[in-house]
């Protein structure tokens, strides 16, 4: 059996995992990704995957992480929410810290390839992949083939703008996809329902510390889940924008299936149920061509890590 590593990349942990060549997770190792980040963040995932291998012989280490990575996938060129990462040659850093073959890959790459490769997507050959989480990321499969694009940044899709002169996103642009899918923006549907009906919010308020500020995404989840009409009402939103940013994308790409991921997805067809038929409403030449059909992820946190020691394999 042929064992690499996968390590996920994220503002608060990073997250390593040796992987079998069916996907299977045989053992995790997990450290706090340090606020420093720069060289101490690279040490921390050399750690992570030094420890691995001491009780697995592997081939090669998987790098998943959210931002822009160089076409060649061996320099991270910008990272959103990680301090001291811009213009890092990672893999020669790391290479030369546990003496294996580095990969990089962008964390929703990384998950498409998963579900892709071992999960809800398993098999397809064209398949469009919407991480939904604080913000909203993709990754398209093409021919069976992930897409990156000449520079190696493509399927950055929750900064599509979907309203001109809209809420700035942390992009510098205004009015992205993600200021209206992702789980902040259902927060602010939660509470501009709120706003609009404060006397049906009690039950909603009531799950945090009684204010609009204390709102979580879980108490909206469970709040909807027990048929709270505010909470439904910000998933509902949320799903029309989701839905009607999957039908423009459809057009273009014209996948067999969408994969919705990320924290957001844990509402299940609350979430779902609207987006398909936002979808339907928003597609172009609607009831004229086959739509893709939404399903949720499967592989859950482990997507970004399993796809990404794959990736590595057959680097």
């Amino acid at each position: 059996m042929s064992y690499t590593i996968g390590i996920d990349v994220g503002g608060t942990k990073v997250l390593g995992g040796v992987v079998d060549e069916n996907g299977k997770v045989l053992k995790t190792s997990r450290r706090d990704t340090p606020r420093e980040g720069g060289r101490i963040l690279t040490e921390t995932i050399a750690a992570v995957a030094l420890e691995l291998t001491s009780e697995f012989t592997v081939s090669a280490v998987g790098i998943s992480a959210a931002g822009f990575v160089s076409s060649d996938r061996k320099t991270i060129l910008a990272t959103p929410n990680i301090a001291g990462w811009n213009g890092v040659q990672l893999d020669a850093e790391l290479t030369s810290l546990i003496n294996l073959p580095v990969f990089l890959e962008n964390d929703a790459n990384s998950a498409a390839w998963g579900e892709r490769t071992f999960g809800a997507g398993k098999g397809k050959m064209n398949m469009l992949m919407v991480t939904v989480g604080t913000g909203v990321g993709g990754g398209i499969i093409v021919n069976g083939e992930l897409l990156r694009g000449a520079f190696g940044i493509a399927a950055e899709i929750g900064h599509l703008r979907v309203l001109p002169e809209g809420h700035l996103c942390g992009c510098g642009a205004r009015g992205c996809f993600e200021q209206y899918a992702s789980g902040n923006a259902l927060l602010r549907h939660a509470r501009e329902a709120i706003a609009a009906s404060p006397d049906l919010a009690r039950n909603l308020l009531a799950r945090g510390d009684g204010t609009v500020a204390g709102l979580t995404g879980k108490a909206i989840t469970e709040a909807a889940r027990e048929g709270d009409h505010v909470a439904l009402a910000a998933f509902n939103t949320t799903a029309q924008w989701l839905g009607a940013g999957i039908a423009s994308l459809s057009v273009i790409l014209d996948p067999e299936c969408v994969v919705i991921g990320g924290g957001v997805v844990d509402a299940g067809e609350i979430l779902l149920e609207p987006t398909r038929a936002a979808m339907q409403r928003n597609m172009p030449f609607a009831g004229k061509h086959p739509y893709p059909e939404i399903i949720s992820a499967t592989l859950g946190n482990e997507a970004g890590l399993v796809g990404v020691a794959n990736l590595a394999r057959f680097q």
